[in-house]
């Protein structure tokens, strides 16, 4: 069935650097726009950056210049580079993928940002 593996997340200290990876598998129609959201306790779930299958970024004002989303659609692969992280980039980051009518969630990748 269908699946969204993600990794990279982790510790990093204060102006460091990620890359996360959102594999998909088992899905049926083709993939439209993928994304990362990201939510920290307390907090609403926001968008970080989206792209479509023509590759539209879109990105959230707080990362912009910091972030950079990017698809391989030979591997059904979405990365999200983050550069020069911040402590209030702690979040459990979560990847989303729209398919036709359909949209799936991985479970989520924690990154905390931390000296």
């Amino acid at each position: 069935q269908v699946q969204l593996v993600e990794s990279g997340g982790g510790l990093v200290q204060p102006g460091g650097s990620l890359r996360l990876s959102c594999a998909a598998s088992g899905i049926i129609f083709s993939i439209d726009t993928m994304g990362w959201y990201r939510q920290a306790p307390g907090k609403q779930r926001e968008l970080v950056g989206s792209i479509t299958s023509g590759g539209t970024t879109n990105y959230a004002d707080s990362v912009k210049g910091r972030f950079t989303i990017s698809r391989d659609n030979r591997k059904n692969t979405v990365y999200l580079e983050m550069n020069s992280l911040k402590p209030e980039d702690t979040a459990a980051y979560i990847c989303n993928v729209e398919a036709g009518p359909l949209g799936y969630w991985g479970q989520g990748t924690q990154v905390t940002v931390s000296s």
